[in-house]
């Protein structure tokens, strides 16, 4: 039954993982579409860095409540490490958009999708093992 527990839990973190990943994805795509231009490097990132605080928002949120059914009281210690722990997965994130656009001249919207899959797996490790390991 602990083995069931363990694949429902990242099973539950595949889905919010998704749907971060859609809340992330249609934020940078809408602030690029509408207001910013990912050919300029500084307006790639600042569409990086707003699709990724509204992101880290959602998924505090639904990894909280319904993926590790966090009890913790301390809910502003588990949100600093959980932000904190995202952070270094948007440094990663900025590195490799940079690295992929800028340089290699990908396609972003391609290069973004790509780089959200690494990030998934990165944070769902970060999350399982500092964030919400039930050690209070």
């Amino acid at each position: 039954m602990n083995k069931f527990r363990k694949y429902n839990e990242f099973i539950r973190y595949f889905i919010v993982g998704v749907l971060t990943t859609i809340v992330s994805l249609t934020t940078y795509y809408l602030l690029t579409i509408a207001f910013l231009d990912p050919k300029k490097a500084i307006e790639l990132q600042i569409a990086n860095v707003i699709s990724w605080i509204v992101a880290v928002i959602f998924a505090y949120i639904t990894n909280r409540i319904f993926v590790f059914k966090s009890k913790s009281v301390k809910i502003l210690k588990e949100f600093f490490l959980f932000s904190c722990s995202r952070i270094v997965t948007l440094v990663i994130d900025m590195f490799m958009m940079f690295m992929m656009v800028t340089i290699f001249n990908v396609n972003d919207r391609i290069s973004k999708l790509i780089v959200q899959i690494i990030i998934i797996l990165l944070n769902y490790l970060f999350s399982k093992f500092f964030v919400f390991s039930n050690k209070e």
